[in-house]
């Protein structure tokens, strides 16, 4: 195995490691307007993820990186191509911080419905806009080697199979609106209701009384429906793949889907949300097997597909990348582990006091006044 391709499974591992623990934060984001029915449950339902949201979107930060440091060619060509859907997801990561943290900051009902509407949009969007880019990659995206002194495409005879063209950089040619097609939009669906189920699964695991009985019921009824959308995008996604081995992370998806589900029927909720969590992981396998060998497909001519090959760092880069890895991962799944058997307890909404937290809206101007004073 060549160290390119060892970086490759590497990152797919960093993607499993956000999606499965974003995916539910995402989730219960989602439901906070839908399942929350006064401030008790949305409070409880926002500290279920207080201690953890956060450290799960160090995943993101680490997956970005090495890309960036493993495949620049592939970072550049995917976040100049998809700017405006990447742009869109990290503003939504942003309002997300400012709606957990600023929430509780004013005790007035108007500042929290806000804020929690704000986590809702915030929540679903990207939601949707990861699958949508993640099936672009499997469908393969408008792609032309370009020259960059003419900006003219340079012939597709002209492209090497294990090399970059010299003066010449890959680019998506196509526009935004290439990037909406039937299979991403399901692949958009798919991920939606995938992380839907995932925060529904994760609330009625760590809150108790009326609010978890509830969210048990509406992961079966979600949970229906995922299975159905991402079997469906699964088996369209096998077929873009160049090998037969993309079924065999789907195959492993579909049987934990399958499992979950029906342990969430028979109540066993830690049961049904560790398999689904085995599932998204097996979603994400499945995108990076059929991507492979290549990082970007490209949709126009298979020659302009950039391959891992041609995208990866020089083998000094990755050999130093690769020691470091070995060093800090296992402490990064040290900790991951360590914060959820420490935060492990279920936050019962009936013994929140509502009315405690915040700073009383007649002070907020006060205390702006007497700063400002002092200064």
């Amino acid at each position: 195995m060549t160290l390119s391709v060892l970086w490759f499974i590497l990152i797919a591992i960093l993607w499993v490691g956000y999606l499965t623990l974003e995916g539910f934060d995402f989730g219960v984001g989602m439901l906070l307007k839908i399942l929350g029915r006064d401030e008790r449950e949305r409070r409880a339902m926002v500290q279920t993820i207080g201690p953890h949201w956060d450290g799960n979107e160090v995943w993101l930060l680490t997956a970005g990186g090495a890309t960036f440091a493993a495949f620049p060619e592939w970072y550049g060509t995917l976040f100049s191509g998809a700017y405006l859907v990447l742009f869109i997801i990290l503003l939504c990561l942003i309002v997300r911080v400012c709606a957990i943290e600023w929430r509780g900051k004013i005790n007035a009902q108007s500042w929290r419905d806000r804020w929690d509407w704000a986590h809702t949009v915030a929540a679903w969007l990207p939601a949707i806009l990861w699958g949508a880019a993640f099936a672009n990659l499997v469908q393969g995206m408008q792609i032309e080697v370009v020259d960059t002194a003419s900006g003219a495409p340079v012939p597709a005879a002209e492209v090497p199979a294990d090399a970059l063209v010299a003066g010449a950089s890959h680019q998506v040619t196509g526009g935004f609106f290439s990037l909406i097609t039937p299979f991403t939009l399901l692949g958009g669906a798919a991920t939606c209701l995938l992380f839907l189920t995932h925060g529904a699964l994760f609330t009625a695991l760590k809150t108790a009384g009326d609010l978890s009985v509830r969210a048990a019921v509406l992961a079966r009824r979600c949970g229906i429906a995922s299975t159905l959308v991402a079997a469906a995008w699964g088996v369209w996604a096998v077929s873009y793949s160049a090998t037969a081995w993309a079924w065999l992370p789907l195959t492993g998806a579909a049987a934990a889907l399958a499992g979950s589900l029906i342990c969430s029927f028979r109540g066993r909720q830690g049961l049904a949300f560790g398999l689904h969590f085995a599932a998204i992981a097996g979603v994400v396998a499945l995108v990076f097997t059929a991507m492979a060998p290549d990082v970007m497909r490209s949709s126009i001519d298979p020659a302009y597909s950039l391959t891992i090959t041609q995208a990866a760092s020089a083998d000094t880069t990755l050999a130093i990348m690769t020691v470091v890895a070995v060093v800090f991962l296992p402490v990064v799944l040290f900790y991951t582990v360590w914060g959820y058997r420490t935060f492990a307890a279920r936050v019962n909404a009936e013994r929140i006091d509502p009315t405690v937290g915040g700073l009383h809206p007649t002070r907020v101007r006060d205390n702006a006044l007497a700063e400002a004073a002092a200064r």
